[in-house]
Order: structure tokens, then C-alpha cells, then sequence
């Protein structure tokens, strides 16, 4: 690979993951604010709007970080991505510029509202600010999705003269059935992140004897979204994209699970390594047929392998690709785990006495950006060597004129910054969480009991 491709894709991949790490929270907050200011405008219970207030500051320094780390990457296509730039702007200019011009204003308007106008606003036009912010932080995901989606499955689109490509139905690009799952996919993905960012916090204060009120709702709240949240990452949204990739992209697939050979009834890798040399998987763990029948419902179904497709068109990085991959489904499924046996405990009324798990509840909180992360490597390695699935490879897409060292130039730059930020991102954070919620002003007004049937 040349040495300029290789900086140009490290930077962006690290930009755009250092990125992903606030915006996930954002939008998974997003839902769980409202729920709270719900619960508080129906049962007129200022704890709830207390906790509102909290994880809205939560919120506000996520967001303004999501920012200030997302500006670069827009430059980044035109320093770094000219070529690609030149070929499919006239596509996906238009999901970015509606990312930028409605959902993130309407998003970055009502969290002003939201933040500072609460003395100014009634209750329920509190509440409906609350909303808007939810809606602009998923429609703001919904443009980005869209925008991936066309890279992964281009529709809508006609080449020009000049060997560009021009939208032809913008209708078609945002309804593109690949986003609407990669879109369910990746939502339920972040509110996986912001309910168990939830539930480590009120672990927290629950373990160390701290804001118990505001750490029980915390973890209540916090557990009944991540259950269904997590169920959601299973079915129907990871198994829908699953079988969406077998149709459009089944050599990504195949790399996925390092499936060598088509074959009928063919195994789910559980745990293996795989070896590309020798082209088969050591030390294999499967379930037979279970591919198949994941992918085409049918345990006799063929399912193509690796070696059915030509050497060029494999994915750049298989090991890789694999290991990501299996990441992402083995952190699902303990995300399920843990959510069941914690809305357990809590439907039996044992979740706030049983210290094991809310160690397991705190120390849980890092996994979720773990598996998003991987999800999206997942997805983007897996695209490769493609970076319009079909119309223009990697190769082609970098800027030319840009060489190895004004990229390490930049990419140390950005570096030195994001480890600034991360400083001043970890001290807010910190901040906050030890000042808790602010106290009440009028005392508790009904038992934390009552709580469970508000919320579950």
C-alpha cells in the first residue's frame, strides 16, 4: 500500500473514531432525557426534572466536544479525499449540507433552550424543548447514516461526462433500504451507550453511598433501556443488516466470518483464528449450519465463500475485519446478559442491595463505546477495498499531491490537540459527576418505590 494512502486512512480513521466517541452518548442520552422530563411532567416529581437537568449538562459537554471534533473531518475531505471528493460530491453533499444546515441547528437551538431557558419556559414547553433535541440528534444521525449508507450501496446516482457521479433521485438516496437498517442498527447502538453511561453512573453513586434518590433512578432508567436496547442490536436490526450483506455484499460476509469455501449448510464461527496463508480457521469453535440459516433461513442453504470471488475484490485486511466483527457480537451479547439479570434483580426489588452487580453495572460503562467502535470498523473495513462499493476503490480516492509527511505532519497535530481535549473533557466529566444532581429545593415527594411502575 502506498506510504500516502496508508497516513491519509489512519488519520481519517482516527479522527473520525475519536469523533464518534461523543456523538454516540449525545444521541443516546438524547432519548433518555426525555424520558425523564416525561416522568417529571406527568407525575409533577422534581427529582425527575433534577435528573433531567443533570444528564443535560452531560449532554452540553459531550456535544460541544462533538463539535469541535467534527469540523476537521469536513476539511478532510478535501485535503486529504479530493479525488473522492471530486467523484461522489455531488451525492453525498447533499445529506451532509442537510446534516449540517436542519438537524444540527435544530439540535444546537432547543439544547440552548433546554439548558437556559428552563425558568422562562412552562413545563411542557420544557418538555417539547427537550424533543427537538432528540429529534435534531437522531435526524443528525440519520444524514450521516445515509451518507455511509450510499458509500456501501450506491442507488440513485448517473455518471457524467467527466466520470463523476451527479444525484439522480434524491428520494432514492435518503430511502435507501441500506440505511434504514444500518440506521436502526447504529441508533440502537448508542442508546446501548447512553443507558449503561446511565446505569454506571447511579451504580456509582449507589456504591458509594452518594445521591441515592437520583442514583436509583439512574439505574432504573438506565437498565430498562439497555434491555431493550440490547434485545434491539439482536433482533430485528443486526439480523436484518446481516442478511442485507449476504445479498449485496457476500464477500464482506465471507471475510466476516472467514469462510474460505461456498458451501451448503454452512458453520457460525464462534471462536477461531483465522490463518489467510493457509486459508482455513484454527482452533475453530462452530455451530453448524447456523450461517446459513442466519442468512437465508434455510440450515441447507449455500453461502459463498472467499475463494468464489476474485483475490482483488477481498476486503484489504481479513484478520482484522474478523476480529472486529466478533467483537462487536460477543459485547452484544453480554450487553444482553447484563441487562437481563439487572432488570431481574430490579423487578424482584434485590438490584439496589446486590453490590456485585452494580460493579458489574459501573465497570461495565467502557464496552459499549468498545462494540460501537468495532461495529463501525466492522462496516468499513468490511466495505473495502471500496470506497463507493462498486464505483471507486480506496486506491483511486486520496489525494495525490498530499504526501506521506504533510499527512504525519497533520495527523501528529491532531493528535497533540485531541489529547488536550480529552483532558479537558475527562476534568468536566469528573466535575460534574462529583457534584451530582443539585439537591432538592422541596424535599422528596413520594418514595423511590414508586419509581419501577413509572418507568418499566
Amino acid at each position: 500500500m502506498d506510504s500516502a494512502l496508508l497516513i491519509h486512512r489512519l488519520q481519517f480513521a482516527f479522527t473520525v473514531t475519536y469523533h464518534y466517541l461523543f456523538p454516540q452518548l449525545t444521541m443516546g442520552l438524547a432519548p433518555l432525557i426525555v424520558i425523564l422530563k416525561t416522568l417529571a411532567l406527568k407525575t409533577n416529581d422534581d427529582r425527575y426534572d433534577r435528573a433531567a437537568r443533570f444528564w443535560a449538562k452531560i449532554f452540553g459537554i459531550n456535544f460541544v466536544i462533538g463539535v469541535v471534533t467534527g469540523i476537521p473531518m469536513e476539511f478532510q475531505f478535501g485535503t486529504n479525499w479530493s479525488h473522492f471528493s471530486r467523484f461522489a460530491g455531488g451525492v453525498i453533499g447533499q445529506t451532509l449540507a442537510m446534516e449540517g444546515c436542519f438537524a444540527f441547528f435544530l439540535e444546537s437551538t432547543f439544547l440552548g433552550l433546554f439548558l437556559y431557558g428552563e425558568k422562562r419556559l412552562s413545563k411542557g414547553q420544557h418538555w417539547f424543548a427537550a424533543l427537538m433535541v432528540f429529534l435534531g440528534a437522531w435526524l443528525s444521525g440519520y444524514f450521516i447514516v445515509a451518507t455511509d449508507a450510499w458509500m456501501q450501496n450506491p442507488v440513485g446516482y448517473e455518471r457524467t461526462a467527466n466520470g463523476s457521479v451527479q444525484l439522480t433521485s434524491f428520494w432514492a438516496l435518503v430511502l435507501n433500504p441500506w440505511a434504514w437498517w444500518q440506521y436502526a442498527h447504529n441508533m440502537s447502538g448508542a442508546l446501548v451507550t447512553g443507558a449503561f453511561v446511565m446505569a454506571a453512573v447511579g451504580a456509582f453513586y449507589l456504591l458509594s453511598q452518594k445521591h441515592l434518590e437520583q442514583g436509583r433512578i439512574f439505574v432504573r432508567v438506565g437498565v430498562f433501556a439497555a434491555l431493550v436496547a440490547s434485545v434491539l442490536q439482536l433482533f430485528p436490526t443486526g439480523d436484518a443488516q446481516g442478511r442485507m450483506l449476504a445479498r449485496n455484499q457476500p464477500v464482506t460476509l465471507a471475510a466476516m466470518e472467514a469462510l474460505w469455501e461456498t458451501q451448503p449448510g454452512a458453520p457460525l464461527v464462534i471462536l477461531g483464528q483465522p490463518n489467510v496463508p493457509e486459508r482455513k480457521i484454527d482452533n475453530p469453535i462452530v455451530i453448524p449450519k447456523a450461517l446459513s440459516f442466519l442468512t437465508w433461513r434455510s440450515w441447507g442453504a449455500e453461502v459463498r465463500g472467499l475463494s468464489h470471488f476474485p483475490e482483488q475484490d477481498w476486503p484489504d485486511n481479513i484478520p482484522l475485519l474478523y476480529y472486529t466483527y466478533h467483537i462487536m457480537v460477543g459485547l452484544g451479547t453480554i450487553f444482553i446478559a447484563v441487562s437481563v439479570i439487572s432488570a431481574f434483580l430490579l423487578w424482584r426489588d434485590k438490584l439496589f442491595q446486590a453490590r456485585w452487580m452494580l460493579w458489574i453495572l459501573l465497570l461495565a460503562f467502557p464496552l459499549p463505546y468498545i462494540a460501537n467502535t468495532a461495529g463501525w470498523m466492522t462496516a468499513e473495513f468490511g466495505r473495502q477495498p471500496w470506497l463507493v462499493y462498486g464505483l471507486m476503490r480506496t486506491v483511486d480516492g486520496y489525494s495525490k499531491m498530499v504526501s506521506a509527511g504533510n499527512g504525519w505532519f497533520s495527523f501528529l497535530g491532531f493528535l497533540g490537540m485531541y489529547t488536550v481535549l480529552s483532558i479537558l473533557f475527562l476534568f468536566l466529566i469528573t466535575r460534574e459527576i462529583q457534584h451530582g444532581p443539585e439537591p432538592s429545593s422541596t424535599g422528596p415527594r413520594k418514595t423511590v418505590e414508586a419509581i419501577p411502575a413509572e418507568v418499566a
